[in-house]
């Protein structure tokens, strides 16, 4: 539970990460498998242990942080992308709210997705920061994958159109939140220390122009599946 990062240091594609991104995607492979199977009783126990593992997860980041005397609003509000996921997806699943579930799945299929392959992370297996991190990332993209594979949750354009400008409202506000705190939430300042795509997007502030068009991009690839379903279904009842 310390914070001496070189003693567990994290390596990008190493047999630690591999090893997680393998768990992470059989997860999803295995929720897809077995979604005929959860039903009544199962899909609630199945709801609410995602639920508990996302306000676990979280409430054990900050406890660590702050036994550790390194608690700080430029780190630890919850204003990343992957955070505000997180939030936004515990009470999608409380909820059931589907104008949460559009923002949510958009938000968390880029962000936690892209997190799990290429992670912000410095502490390496068997760190409890790297625990923490991978369970916190997946289960944010299994609850998705739950309302659309198991509550029949579906996305429309409208849906990625919300989403695109609700995401754009969020970063303006965390934007000036960075100024005012000296953080760098949404990597909206700099960008991440570690390795990541944005670093082939430009530097400081192009990289973020070119940010609104690859999450264009993913947003559209994201509805593309939902899109091709709903119109061979329509060719099907003809």
């Amino acid at each position: 539970m310390n914070f001496r990062y070189e003693e567990y240091p994290f390596e990008l594609f190493s047999v630690s990460h591999v090893v997680a991104m393998i768990v992470s995607f059989g997860c999803m492979i295995g929720l897809y498998v077995f979604r005929n199977q959860l039903n009544g009783r199962g899909k609630s126990v199945f709801k609410w242990l995602l639920v508990v593992l996302m306000v676990l997860s979280e409430a054990l980041f900050q406890i660590w942080y702050f036994i550790n005397d390194h608690w700080d609003v430029a780190i630890n509000l919850p204003f990343q992308l992957c955070s505000i996921s997180l939030y936004l997806c515990t009470i999608m699943l409380i909820t059931k709210s589907y104008r949460i579930f559009e923002i949510s799945f958009f938000a968390s299929m880029t962000g936690a997705f892209i997190a799990i392959v290429t992670p912000e992370l410095f502490f390496g297996f068997p760190h409890f920061r790297y625990f923490q991190f991978f369970l916190a990332h997946l289960t944010i993209v299994i609850s998705c994958l739950y309302m659309v594979w198991i509550e029949g949750f579906t996305i429309t354009f409208r849906s990625m159109v919300r989403a695109f400008i609700a995401l754009n409202l969020i970063a303006v506000i965390v934007f000036l939140l960075n100024r005012l705190v000296g953080a760098n939430y949404m990597f909206l300042s700099h960008k991440p220390y570690n390795a990541s795509p944005i670093d082939y997007l430009g530097e400081y502030p192009w990289y973020l122009l070119a940010l609104e068009g690859v999450a264009l991009i993913l947003f559209i690839l994201l509805y593309l599946p939902f899109y091709l379903l709903r119109k061979r279904k329509s060719v099907g009842e003809l």
